[in-house]
């Protein structure tokens, strides 16, 4: 784990602003304080969530995509240790690990040219690095018990996120994605738009559903794939919110049915939400309170093993409202259990 840098005192005290009279979810999260043996602190500590941040852009790079999504780690943190704990917010159940540190491999990248093929095929080579330290460090923390909550980096990150609990629990697991995007593109390489095609080929992926990829940037060969695999089901934004053929809470019903008999983990993508700041942001999507209503919904199944929210990009201006969503979002997770 030469990679992860734990969150200690020093870093909380610097984020939180105590108030009089007020007792903040920072001051009561659990902390490690060696790097070693993880999976034994783990085991032994009393909490049931485990929430690390994955601060990178080299997925979506090379997909070719906008940078920024390795600022939504700290833009997190901020807002999430300084809201309210209490009853609700369940602050003493929950551990903050720290981060994977992929600045090397951001140095590495901004040093290609991914227009061109050679550098573009290093720019892949990079995400295979991310992929062994984030199937390593999930499958510690789903092997110990608890539920990982992962926050940041490209959507290339859910291969290890469901590699990793694969391994775990010794079987292949299902995923819901709430994703504008299927991201079951061609194994071409890894990058943040193929995380679940590769985590399926490669038998880790039982059985999969995208809710809500909107049809105007699906392609005809994404739609032939999805519709050949009998494992995968879908539904599309256009179907549900513009045509009502499809109705949100019916569909989310559909999904759970379809997943539900196996563990399985919950992908966040932040470009499926209206006018969120990410690496594909969208004018036209799902609001917030429905992905609120929609990680409530999935985490409250006992079967839910993970939570992973990606893709935002959050610029300096809207830093903190997305924040604030990601924060809403971790929340709604714990409370959902």
């Amino acid at each position: 784990m030469d990679k992860l840098v734990l969150f200690n005192n020093s870093s909380r005290n610097k984020l939180l602003n105590k108030r009089q009279g007020e007792s903040k979810f920072g001051q009561h999260i659990k902390l490690l304080t060696r790097i070693s043996n993880i999976y034994e602190q783990l085991n032994n500590l009393d909490v049931k969530y485990v929430i690390f941040g994955v601060p990178e852009d080299v997925g979506v790079i090379a997909n070719l995509g906008k940078t920024g999504t390795a600022k939504a780690w700290e833009a997190s943190l901020k807002v999430l240790l300084n809201i309210q704990s209490n009853k609700y917010t369940k602050a003493k159940e929950v551990l903050i690990l720290g981060h994977l540190n992929f600045s090397d491999e951001m140095e590495q990248i901004s040093k290609l040219d991914v227009t061109k093929k050679r550098d573009l095929k290093k720019a892949r080579d990079l995400v295979e690095i991310i992929d062994v330290q984030v199937t390593y460090l999930v499958s510690q923390i789903v092997m110990a018990g608890k539920k990982p909550i992962i926050i940041g980096g490209g959507h290339n990150n859910a291969y290890g996120n469901i590699k990793g609990t694969s391994l775990a629990v010794n079987t292949p697991i299902s995923v819901v994605n709430f994703d504008a995007h299927s991201d079951f593109r061609p194994e071409e390489g890894r990058h943040s738009g193929n995380a679940f095609s590769y985590a399926f080929a490669e038998g880790f992926l039982n059985k999969y559903f995208v809710f809500g990829i909107h049809e105007n940037y699906t392609s005809d060969k994404t739609l032939t794939t999805l519709n050949k695999v009998k494992a995968v089901k879908y539904n599309t934004f256009d179907s549900i919110e513009i045509r009502n053929e499809l109705k949100f809470n019916s569909e989310m019903e559909r999904a759970l049915k379809h997943i539900s008999k196996d563990a399985y983990g919950i992908e966040i993508d932040c470009d499926a939400i209206e006018n969120i700041t990410s690496s594909a942001m969208t004018p036209s999507g799902f609001s917030v309170n429905q992905t609120r209503k929609f990680v409530n919904y999935f985490g409250e199944n006992e079967n839910a093993k993970y939570l992973h929210i990606c893709e935002a990009a959050p610029s300096k201006r809207a830093a903190s409202q997305v924040g604030k969503l990601i924060t809403y979002l971790i929340t709604d997770f714990i409370k959902s259990s």
